[in-house]
Formats: structure tokens, C-alpha cells, sequence
């Protein structure tokens, strides 16, 4: 008997989730729901940060910009040489140069940032996604010296971190991991032994970090000690740490993840389940919620489970739980938790009507969650497209230079453009060269994919190159209408997605 089977078996009777969502919430772009947390119990609210540092850039320090300024908080920006100029930097209350254009002199310099909290009297410092998101000890260093850390703690950044370290949590917290090697002997033989019991193929896994670095798939025995080769020498130069674990390969996996949320109270709650299957580069490039077209039980399970992983940890904040899925049989595993607010939270608040920065912002402060469970409802269907300065007909090579002509398509109740770039700003090496998020809503899926489909005509850009025409053609795409997604979807659909270029004649 599966797991999956016992855990249906178990669960026969109880109320399941609704296979999606149904109706329609209202959710202005850039205007989050404004009303007052209904705090869970009768405690006294605490009073929010007067001031905040947002130890970040681009679109991400302006979306939490944009909620701190409607709930009355001051902003704090730091900018490298590089983003003098930038977005974030003219949108804050206050803004300070700490360094030169690379990251590890600029953004990753947690002393300068601390510097700039003690000079700028903030209470308090979010730190968006990358950089110092989630590392514990820069979080533990904020809370010695009374410096709020809008994030969970270090403890539980360090837990989850370690991919093996995380999955051995999980384990012992009943949540369904991927049948694998995650210990601590790293000698290549006796890993190459684990992958022939386990059976090819296998995935081959940086123990630290993410992003697909590190990640290697391997088909047969013959290319075991070549991919841990590569493997290692991937996460040696992208995290530090050469260590791996070997895991059962999933020939048809879906990649899907849930929003979790805790408060200081002992609270924890799921908000929905993403999909994020479409990838390049083991990267994400478009992403939905909810996930379609998964057994009620199954949505129920994946929701309990990720609560029942944050809850393991003594989680505070916003939280994903990432499972990676058969997409046959349905059954998932537990795959990593991100630590953070992630990119494509933009899509679960709006089919939730909440605003999850805000529900940072109080959590931080020592509030309760603004909803328990009961309270949180699922309404219609959304999708992000990540809008790069990238070349998909040249294997996704980034781009840079400067943006020539910039128009969006208009925003409104359904749709959302996150961006921290206009016309004339540049894309630099130096950082990611993602553009915007486009963010769009509907009341079922095939709504919201002609909402999809209309913005990306709208999207105009002229200076670079983009991957706008390739998400025109994906969202055309009759398997992707029909939710046939999975991991695999762009290299099973090439000819289909990258269709020959006319030559002139």
C-alpha cells in the first residue's frame, strides 16, 4: 500500500478541499486588503514598527515598500553604486549608499546594513528574497542587538537550510520524504552503492543552498562518479559546501508548494498550494495557484503536512513547503522548505485576498496571524509569468543593457505588475536580470489564462532581449490550457515552444 493509499484510507470521511477555487475576490494592484487583522483571540495588539530597512533591491524592496507606506511605516532603502538611481531607492523614506556594485560588497555586507539601522533609527529589517534572507546568522546577530528581524529565526533557518539535516526533521514529523541517501559519508563509492539500491534514475543534490545549482540527474551507473564530479564542483563554487545526497529520480514529477504561515503564539496556517512544474534550468519561470487538477484528499494532505513541517521547526512567518509530486499516481514528497517570503507569493495573495507582507510586518511586530484556518478561503485562479532580460533561443542566456521603451499592460483588479525598473534603467550583470512579475487573475484557470494571455500581448519592451514571446507561445501552448504540466514540459514541447525562425528571403 502506497502512502498516499493509507493516508486516503486513514482520512475516509473527513471534508476535503474543493478541487479549485470557485469565485472571485477583489484585489487591486498594489492595493492590498486594508482592513484591520482580526487577531485569532482577544489579546491586545501590539503597536507595528514605526520605521523599517529593507535590506534589498528591485521589485521585491519595492513591493514591501509599497505595503509599509499604506500601513504608515517608514522605509529605509540601502542601494549600491550600481542602484543609485534605482526604483527602490527614490520610492523609500530614506536611502543609503554601502557599497560598490557587487553584491558580496553591497547587499551582502551584513555589517554596513546593521550600520545603516543604527544610523537611521529603524526598529527593524526585512529582508526580501536572496541575499540575506535566509541566512541564520545574520538574523541571530539582528536579535543581539535588539534589531527585529522580519523573518523566522535563526534556529529555524539552520533546520531547514541542510537539506538532509531538513529531511530527517521532516521524517520524524510524519511528512513524506523522497526514498534517498541524505546521511553524512560522502565517499564516492558508498554513495554510488546508496544510488544502485535506491534505483536509477537517480538525482544527485547540494546538501546546501537551491536554485538547481549542485543538481544532477543521473540515468545509469556508468555517469554516477562523472554527475557527482560536476555536482560537487557546482556546490563547492555556489554555496561552499561540496556535501550531496542521492534521491529516487521521479520521471514525471510536478513541482508544487505550499504557502505557510506562524506567529510567535503557537499559530500555524497554510494559505493554498502553488504549482511551479514549468521550469528552465531546474529554475521557475511561470507559476499558478492553485495547483490544478489534484485529488481533494491530496490538496487537503499537502496543506496538513506543511503546517505539520513548520510546526516541527517552531516556525515563525511566511514559509514554503516544497513537495515534489508523481504526477501519475499523485503521491508527493517532502522536497525543501524556503525560509522567506518567495517570488511567486504575488500569485497566493490573490487568490486568498490577503497581503503577505502585511501579515509580516504583524507577526514581526509579536501579533497573531490576521486569520486562523477556518477563516482563510480560496477564490478563483491566478498565474505569475517572471518577465526576464534573457534569450530563450539561446538556452535562456541572460541579457543586460538598458531599457529603451518600457510599457505594461494596464493594471486592475486581475492584474498586478511587480516590477522595480522603468524606461532608461539599465540591467546589470551584477544582479538578476528579472524584470517584472506579471501577475494576473481569473475566476476559474482558462479565465485566467485569457487574462495571461491578453497582458503578455500588452507587455511592450525594446533595448534587450526578453522571454515575453516565449510565455506568449507556453500560454498557447494546448497541453499547458489543458494543465499537462510537469518538470519535463519545455523540453517535451521545443518544437512547439521554439518554433524555426522565418529567414528572410
Amino acid at each position: 500500500m502506497t502512502l498516499l493509499r493509507a493516508h486516503l484510507r486513514l482520512s475516509a470521511g473527513r471534508k476535503a478541499l474543493p478541487r479549485t477555487c470557485a469565485s472571485l475576490a477583489s484585489l487591486s494592484v498594489r492595493h492590498y486588503s486594508s482592513a484591520a487583522p482580526a487577531m485569532s483571540d482577544t489579546t491586545e495588539r501590539k503597536p507595528l514598527f514605526d520605521k523599517i530597512l529593507i535590506a534589498n533591491r528591485g521589485e521585491i524592496a519595492c513591493r514591501v515598500m509599497h505595503t509599509a507606506k499604506r500601513m504608515g511605516i517608514k522605509t529605509v532603502a540601502v542601494y549600491s553604486e550600481a542602484d543609485a538611481d534605482s526604483m527602490h531607492v527614490k520610492l523609500a523614506d530614506e536611502a543609503y549608499l554601502i557599497g560598490t556594485a557587487p553584491a558580496a560588497e553591497s547587499y551582502l555586507r551584513a555589517d554596513k546594513i546593521i550600520d545603516v539601522v543604527r544610523r537611521s533609527g529603524a526598529q527593524a529589517i526585512h529582508p526580501g528574497y536572496g541575499f540575506l534572507s535566509e541566512n541564520a546568522k545574520f538574523a541571530e546577530t539582528l536579535a543581539s542587538q535588539g534589531i527585529a528581524f522580519i523573518g523566522p529565526p535563526g534556529a529555524a533557518m539552520r533546520a531547514m537550510g541542510s537539506k538532509s539535516e531538513s529531511k530527517r526533521i521532516m521524517q520524524k514529523a510524519g511528512v513524506p520524504v523522497v526514498p534517498g541517501y541524505h546521511g553524512e559519508n560522502q565517499d564516492a563509492a558508498f554513495l554510488k552503492q546508496q544510488a544502485e539500491q535506491i534505483g536509477y534514475p537517480v538525482l544527485i543534490k547540494a546538501v546546501l543552498g537551491g536554485g538547481g545549482k549542485g543538481m544532477r540527474i543521473v540515468e545509469k551507473p556508468a555517469d554516477f562518479e562523472m554527475m557527482l564530479d560536476s555536482s560537487r564542483r557546482e556546490a563547492l563554487k555556489s554555496f561552499g559546501d561540496d556535501n550531496v545526497l542521492v534521491e529516487k529520480y521521479l520521471t514525471k514529477p510536478r513541482h508544487v508548494e505550499v504557502q505557510v504561515f506562524a506567529d510567535k503564539h503557537g499559530n500555524a496556517v497554510h494559505l493554498f498550494e502553488r504549482d511551479c512544474s514549468v521550469q528552465r534550468r531546474h529554475q521557475k519561470i511561470i507559476e499558478e495557484a492553485p495547483a490544478p487538477d489534484l485529488l481533494p484528499e491530496v490538496r487537503r494532505l499537502l496543506g496538513e503536512k506543511a503546517v505539520a513541517a513548520a510546526k516541527a521547526v517552531k516556525y515563525e512567518g511566511a514559509g514554503t513547503v516544497e513537495f515534489i509530486m508523481d504526477d501519475e499516481t499523485q503521491q508527493f514528497y517532502f522536497m525543501e522548505m524556503n525560509t522567506r517570503l518567495q517570488v511567486e507569493h504575488p500569485v497566493t495573495e490573490m487568490i486568498t485576498n490577503t497581503d503577505l507582507v502585511q501579515w509580516q510586518l504583524e507577526v514581526a511586530a509579536g501579533n497573531r496571524l490576521p486569520k486562523l484556518q477556518n477563516e482563510i478561503v480560496c477564490t478563483g485562479h491566478a498565474f505569475e509569468a517572471r518577465i526576464y532580460a534573457e534569450n530563450p533561443e539561446n538556452g535562456f542566456l541572460p541579457d543586460t543593457g538598458r531599457l529603451v521603451h518600457l510599457a505594461t499592460p494596464q493594471p486592475s483588479s486581475d492584474v498586478r505588475v511587480e516590477t522595480g525598473v522603468q524606461t532608461g534603467d539599465v540591467i546589470s550583470v551584477y544582479y538578476d536580470p528579472m524584470i517584472a512579475k506579471l501577475v494576473v487573475r481569473g475566476e476559474d484557470r482558462q479565465a485566467a489564462l485569457r487574462v495571461l494571455r491578453k497582458a503578455l500581448a500588452e507587455y511592450e519592451i525594446v533595448g534587450l532581449h526578453t522571454n515575453i514571446g516565449f510565455l506568449r507561445r507556453l500560454a498557447e501552448s494546448p497541453d499547458f490550457i489543458a494543465a499537462k504540466v510537469e518538470t519535463g514540459f519545455i523540453n517535451k514541447h521545443l518544437d512547439e515552444l521554439f518554433p524555426p525562425v522565418a529567414q528572410p528571403s
